[in-house]
């Protein structure tokens, strides 16, 4: 599922900040670019890439389990690069080269991750008793070579403080969420319980019938730009 919303000063609801535009073959050069970080006093180093650029820009927020190196992200890189707009990917705590164990990672901990990345890089506005026997969750995946995630336990209960659907999501920009329909970790209907909470009016869920979970076909990924470049065209007229 990929998930986006565009709005300035943007905080704990990820996709991106108020600052995009589409080239339909996505047939870009790339340079290679190094690494850089942010670094925490009190917090590991996050590293990141970041194109200065102009608004609207756009932040790319890795799935679990990932980096900021995946087709994905590097595609929405390039389409920003070619336009001139602002972009930066990252990897969280515990993943790809950023500091960090992820098994002592937490949902709280990542959306701090997102915070700093907006505060700093950007500009403008399973079983519950198995689990708590054996501290952790281990969950079938066919996404890895051990073909499951190892989930601790303290991750799966401070996660249960952002649950997000048993009230109104006050995010008022627009939003647009993309979901495969053949996604067999989370179901496509969850987006539409979840734009029927998001309070903004200019709300739009875009289902991919032969879409898997990681959305990562090429077709996936031209969808995700095309997207992309819609709400820049649309946050282009508002400023």
């Amino acid at each position: 599922m990929a998930a986006m919303g565009a709005a300035r000063g943007l905080r704990g609801a990820g996709g991106l900040w108020q600052p995009l535009r589409a080239a339909p073959g996505l047939a870009v050069c790339r340079q290679k670019s190094s690494v850089s970080f942010l670094t925490r006093p009190d917090r590991p180093n996050l590293a990141y890439h970041r194109l200065k650029g102009r608004n609207p820009g756009v932040i790319f927020l890795p799935g679990f389990n990932s980096n900021m190196n995946g087709q994905k992200a590097t595609a929405l890189e390039d389409f920003c690069s070619s336009l001139g707009h602002a972009f930066v990917r990252f990897d969280y705590t515990g993943c790809g080269s950023s500091s960090g164990n992820f098994e002592e990672c937490t949902i709280g901990k990542w959306r701090k991750d997102v915070l700093s990345i907006l505060d700093e890089l950007t500009d403008g506005p399973q079983t519950q008793k198995e689990i708590e026997e054996k501290g952790e969750w281990k969950f079938p995946t066919k996404y890895n070579e051990e073909g499951y995630y190892s989930v601790t336990y303290d991750f799966i209960k401070e996660a249960e403080n952002h649950c997000l659907l048993s009230s109104p999501i006050p995010i008022t920009c627009p939003v647009r969420l993309i979901h495969g329909m053949k996604d067999s970790d989370v179901p496509w209907q969850i987006s539409m319980q979840v734009a029927d909470r998001i309070l903004s009016k200019d709300v739009d869920v875009i289902l991919r019938k032969t879409g898997q979970h990681r959305m990562s076909e090429k077709e996936d990924t031209k969808l995700l730009v095309n997207t992309v470049d819609d709400l820049i065209d649309k946050l282009s007229t508002l400023v």
